[in-house]
């Protein structure tokens, strides 16, 4: 059987919610709580890398990949910093919410529906993000290789994703899906939930050396999530491709 990265349940079950993607109250809801951060961590992190100085467009005339993009909520910005942005997603759906958003932001993002393994480009990319997605597919160590194989020589690859503790079990399903409600039950599987050695290890396999990883805490009192050095639920990890 062929390999892929592609978990049909998964593409399902976020294809069913897709027209959530811009409620900051709906089901995508600690995305939008968890946006302000990352945003700032993958801004800061690619202009020290690259060394650009334009203020108002900070990622200007850099190439950005956003793999598992669903509606846009981190392509926009990444746009909006000035940054030549495509995304692609395994859901049709996400995509069509996508590119409707374009019809409204008048931005220039170019979005596909494909997997890594289907994408069919030319291009090599300086920066990829895969944020928040690993947890949700079929094949991790494909989907590294495949994602690894668009990026530039020196690029940045940028994986969100959570660790595989039972703090995670706790905080990341019983918490936010049971307790809380802040996302659909069903949404994880502690399973699918990835070690930072493991990603490390891959990361090795596919030229990806780790640059620097950094825990993301949710402060109840701040409401809002920060970096933190407590990497046990939720964590970002920054390799460059040597």
């Amino acid at each position: 059987m062929k390999r892929t990265t592609i978990k049909n349940e998964e593409i399902e079950k976020f294809s069913k919610i897709a027209e959530e993607w811009w409620k900051p109250d709906g089901k995508f809801k600690p995305l939008h709580k968890f946006n302000p951060v990352r945003i700032k961590y993958i801004r800061d992190s690619i202009s020290k890398k690259f060394e650009v100085n334009d203020i108002n467009k900070p990622l200007k005339k850099l190439n950005i990949l956003d793999i598992g993009c669903g509606g846009g909520l981190l392509s926009e910005p990444m746009s909006r910093l000035g940054a030549e942005v495509t995304g692609i997603d395994a859901s049709d759906k996400n995509i069509k919410v996508a590119k409707a958003r374009l019809l409204k932001t008048k931005l220039k993002i170019n979005y596909f529906h494909s997997s890594p393994e289907s994408f069919k480009t030319k291009k090599k990319f300086d920066v990829i993000l895969n944020m928040e997605v690993v947890e949700h597919v079929n094949d991790i160590d494909l989907f590294i290789s495949k994602t690894a194989k668009l990026l530039k020589n020196d690029g940045i690859m940028f994986i969100a994703t959570i660790n595989k503790t039972l703090k995670s079990y706790v905080m990341a399903i019983v918490g936010a899906e049971y307790i809380l409600r802040w996302l659909p039950i069903g949404t994880h599987d502690w399973n699918q939930f990835v070690e930072p050695d493991k990603l490390i290890n891959i990361g090795k396999k596919n030229s990806l050396y780790l640059n620097k990883i950094e825990g993301v805490k949710f402060n109840p009192l701040k409401n809002k999530f920060l970096l933190s050095n407590d990497k046990s639920v939720n964590y970002i990890a920054e390799f460059y491709k040597n």
